[in-house]
């Protein structure tokens, strides 16, 4: 059985695994960028990444949802996660102030 704290770790490594995407129009990874909203696991440790992009239509959506996949593969061969989904949502829509103050200061964004 998952406890919570396995889940809480697990949620933490597929984050850190996750800083290893890069959108490929900002050159920033996902999580920086304040694109993922939610990592849901379950009781068998399938994982459901919750994240927005920062624009609908965006034409580079396979290339993430790609890059994403097999940066979490690592953690599945290692069968540390099961299954992974990949879940867009627009609401709520992404802002810059999702951003963390790394990508601003990388993107030359003013942190308001």
């Amino acid at each position: 059985m998952t406890t919570e704290k396995d889940k809480k770790e697990t949620k933490d490594r597929v984050m850190a695994q996750l800083e290893n995407v890069i959108d490929p129009e900002l050159g920033i990874d996902i999580v920086n960028l304040g694109l993922i909203y939610d990592i849901e696991i379950d009781d068998n440790n399938n994982v459901t990444v919750v994240m927005t992009l920062t624009a609908m239509g965006c034409p580079l959506a396979g290339v993430i949802h790609h890059d994403i996949k097999k940066a979490l593969a690592e953690l599945q061969e290692i069968k540390e996660i099961g299954e992974v989904d990949i879940n867009i949502v627009w609401s709520p829509p992404w802002s810059k102030d999702k951003m963390s103050r790394y990508a601003k200061i990388a993107l030359g964004v003013a942190d308001n």
